[in-house]
């Protein structure tokens, strides 16, 4: 599309071409226009489940999952509108950058932050063909902050079993989740060959009820691997501030 064209008539003619719109205001041209790009959160908060699941690291998440935001994971997650990865990615980053300030401004001397993507289901990696959370979390690595060694490691696997969580209210979603994934070791050898002590972040996309997190932190954690928060892209509403959880 030539950039010599002013936005409104290159959105037009990206619509007429390839048949696009905004999700949020339902524009001719970007699947998300300048305009609704502005209007995103910026920044991240604590956003706690209410109740939260016990021993859950600090969950910060950049928006609520509603409106815009939810138009932009829904695509992204279950149509596959990759070109969504750039403004998700940012808010995933707010997120990352406030639950280390959080957590203490950041790494420390001689630490590096590690990201670590929630698995996706291998059926619903395999159906897609994508994986949408951790294309987040990579664009999220580079956006954090300057100056701060970040990096992605797929550390953590899904065991078969789990069915989809759409509907589960809390409990039913961390029985269906209860031992689901694991931390290979080679995951874990590819970390320790670095040689520095490391912070690691949980990222999702999602956050309902915490179960998913929660599980995943327990299986950082049976290895030896603490983790300093959990951050993600939104998180429903059903939230409590930490002075009254």
């Amino acid at each position: 599309m030539p950039e010599a064209l002013p936005p409104p008539l290159r959105d037009a003619a990206a619509d007429l071409l390839l048949g696009g719109r905004c999700l949020a205001c339902a524009r001719p041209g970007r699947l998300l226009c300048a305009g609704c790009a502005a209007e995103l959160p910026g920044g991240a908060r604590p956003s706690w489940p209410s109740p939260p699941p016990p021993g859950l690291a600090p969950p910060w998440a950049a928006a609520e999952y509603a409106g815009t935001v939810k138009a932009l994971v829904v695509g992204h997650k279950e149509r596959r509108l990759v070109g969504l990865r750039g403004p998700l990615g940012r808010l995933l980053a707010q997120a990352v950058a406030a639950a280390l300030a959080g957590a203490g401004d950041g790494a420390g001397e001689g630490e590096r932050v590690v990201l670590v993507p929630v698995p996706s289901r291998p059926g619903s990696v395999r159906a897609r063909g994508y994986d949408p959370t951790y294309a987040l979390t990579t664009v999220a690595a580079r956006l954090v902050r300057p100056g701060t060694e970040v990096s992605v490691a797929r550390l953590l696997r899904s065991r078969p079993g789990v069915v989809d969580q759409a509907g589960l209210g809390a409990a039913a979603r961390a029985a269906n989740l209860a031992g689901s994934m694991a931390c290979p070791d080679s995951g874990l050898r590819r970390l320790a060959r670095r040689g520095r002590r490391v912070r690691v972040v949980l990222c999702d996309d999602v956050l309902t009820t915490g179960a998913t997190a929660r599980e995943a932190q327990r299986a950082l954690e049976s290895v030896g691997l603490q983790v300093a928060a959990v951050a993600a892209v939104a998180a429903t509403r059903r939230r409590l501030p930490p002075s009254r959880r």
